[in-house]
C-alpha cells in the first residue's frame, strides 16, 4: 500500500482540507473587525472600467474560449506524458523535403512530443488571432488593469471569496478585480512564458546562437516551463469551480451563448464542447496519431 503512487493522498488530502478550513475561519474572523469592514466598504472588489469599454462577449470570443480550452487540455496531457513516460510507443522523424528542408538531418522525436508541438502551434495560432481581435475590438480594456485601485479591490474580492461570502459580480459587464488580475496574468504573462520556454526547449531553437543561449540556457527554460503548466492546471480548476458555483447557466451563456440570460443555450453548447474534447482525448493515442503524423514524416518504433 505504501508503495502505491496514490499513498501520499492519504495525508495530502486531509492536510489540504484542514488548511482550507483554517483559511475560511481566518477570513471570517477578519471580516468581524471594524477596520476590515470599512476596507470592504471602500473597496467592494470591483474597479470601474474606462469609458468606451465593451459590454458583453462577442460570438468570436466563444469560439476562442472553446478552442483555447480544447488545445490547452491536450497540451497539458501530452506535456505530462512527455515528463513521465520513459519509453514512448512510437517516434517521428520529419520529412526533410519541400519548404521545411534543412541542411542538418531532422531529429527523431517521440510521437507524443510531435503531438505536443503540433498542438502548441495551433494554440499559438489561436492566441495570435485572439490578441488581434481583443485589441481591434476593445475587449482588451476588460483584461488590462487601468487603475491602481484594482489591487485593494482584488484583496477585497479575495477576502470575500475566502470567507465564503462571495463578491456580487456580473462578468457580462465587468470582472471583479481578482478575476481581472488573474486573467491578465494568464493572457499576457503565463501564456507568453509557456511559448517562450517551450520554444527554447524545442528543436526549432538555433543551437549555434552562442550568445543568446548563454543568456537564456535551456535549463532555465525547463525550470520555468513546468511551473507554468502547473499554473494553468490550477487556473483551470479554480475557473471551472467558480463557473459551477456562481450561477452556472448564466456563466455558460456568457462564455458560449452570447447572452446575459439564464437560458439553457450556453449549457448545451458547453456540453457539446465537452463531448468534442472527450472524443479528442480518447482519440489522442498512438494507434490514431500514427496515420496523421505519417503525413509529414516517418513513424517508427
Amino acid at each position: 500500500m505504501r508503495t502505491s503512487k496514490w499513498f501520499k493522498l492519504v495525508w495530502i488530502v486531509p492536510a489540504v482540507l484542514v488548511l482550507l478550513a483554517a483559511v475560511v475561519l481566518a477570513a471570517q474572523g477578519l471580516r468581524t473587525l471594524e477596520g476590515v469592514r470599512a476596507f470592504l466598504d471602500k473597496y467592494p472588489g470591483e474597479s470601474e472600467l474606462p469609458a468606451g469599454a465593451p459590454v458583453g462577449f462577442p460570438a468570436w470570443l466563444a469560439w476562442q474560449h472553446f478552442l483555447n480550452a480544447f488545445f490547452i487540455v491536450l497540451i497539458i496531457r501530452t506535456g505530462w506524458q512527455i515528463r513521465t513516460v520513459a519509453r514512448p510507443a512510437a517516434h517521428w522523424t520529419r520529412n526533410n523535403t519541400g519548404l521545411l528542408k534543412t541542411k542538418n538531418r531532422p531529429a527523431k522525436i517521440s510521437l507524443t512530443l510531435w503531438f505536443h508541438l503540433s498542438l502548441d502551434a495551433l494554440w499559438v495560432l489561436n492566441g495570435i488571432i485572439f490578441y488581434i481581435l481583443i485589441f481591434t475590438t476593445g475587449q482588451w480594456l476588460r483584461l488590462v488593469p487601468q487603475k491602481w485601485d484594482v489591487f485593494p479591490n482584488a484583496l477585497s474580492a479575495g477576502l470575500q471569496y475566502a470567507s465564503l461570502n462571495w463578491p456580487t459580480e456580473n462578468g457580462w459587464t465587468n470582472y471583479n478585480s481578482l478575476q481581472l488580475l488573474t486573467y491578465f496574468v494568464t493572457v499576457f504573462i503565463a501564456a507568453p512564458l509557456a511559448i517562450i520556454t517551450g520554444l527554447r526547449m524545442s528543436g526549432a531553437w538555433p543551437k549555434n546562437a552562442t550568445r543568446i543561449n548563454r543568456v537564456y540556457p535551456v535549463e532555465l527554460a525547463r525550470v520555468i516551463h513546468f511551473p507554468v503548466m502547473l499554473y494553468f492546471v490550477f487556473f483551470i480548476i479554480v475557473h471551472v469551480t467558480l463557473v459551477l458555483t456562481t450561477g452556472l447557466l448564466r456563466n455558460l451563456n456568457h462564455m458560449y451563448g452570447g447572452s446575459d440570460s439564464n437560458s439553457w443555450v450556453g449549457f448545451w453548447i458547453f456540453a457539446a464542447s465537452l463531448v468534442v474534447m472527450a472524443g479528442a482525448w480518447v482519440a489522442a493515442r498512438p494507434i490514431f496519431l500514427r496515420s496523421i503524423a505519417a503525413l509529414t514524416g516517418s513513424v517508427t518504433r
